[in-house]
């Protein structure tokens, strides 16, 4: 949205930095190695960044640092909720499939949402990768970012977790449902 203040007041970094820690502290197997007061510093000096985890935090999504990016060196930041964030569903995948739609539109689409949010979408590697750190998508599932091949045919990706195992499956991108959102990624 034109115009919207990308920024928190101090209350709120505040109070999202004490959940950050919280959350970071109570999830140590997600990012063995790191410190703490080393994401703390870099996100008091990104506030956009802060803001926009506060987008993820607001929506239902649990970021946590889940590891450390080997080139950049940069703090990488997943959704870690149990479930498909919460406030992020009922989302077809992009603004081509929003705009397909005739009647019956959902009120956004999942790579729009997470582009006004600062974030992106998880690729199906990194979804993998976050099933790794514990087990996600057991009733939900989560749109991933799809190859621009299927997205030419009007395909799109999603993820979930059944039976102990990881599926990746195939959907119109402009299908939506309510147990269907998305998962995002930031680094920091």
């Amino acid at each position: 949205m034109p115009g919207k203040k990308k920024e928190l007041s101090s209350q709120q970094s505040a109070d999202l930095l004490k959940t950050l820690k919280s959350r970071f502290e109570k999830n140590a197997n997600r990012h063995k190695g790191i410190e703490w007061s080393k994401v703390e510093a870099k996100l008091k000096s990104h506030p956009e960044k802060l803001w926009s985890l506060n987008e993820m935090e607001n929506t239902g999504g649990e970021p946590d640092v889940v590891g450390v990016d080997k080139k950049s060196g940069e703090f990488i930041f997943f959704d870690c909720a149990a479930e498909s964030p919460k406030d992020r569903r009922s989302f077809c995948y992009d603004k081509e499939a929003l705009d397909s739609r005739k009647e019956a539109k959902p009120a956004n689409s999942a790579v729009d949402c997470a582009d006004s949010m600062g974030i992106e979408l998880l690729t199906e590697e990194q979804y993998r990768e976050l099933q790794t750190l514990g087990k996600f998508d057991l009733k939900t599932s989560s749109w991933v970012k799809t190859p621009e091949a299927i997205r030419k045919l009007g395909g799109a990706l999603f993820c979930d977790r059944r039976y102990d195992h990881v599926f990746v499956y195939h959907n119109g991108a402009q299908s939506y449902y309510a147990v269907r959102g998305f998962r995002g990624s930031l680094k920091l």
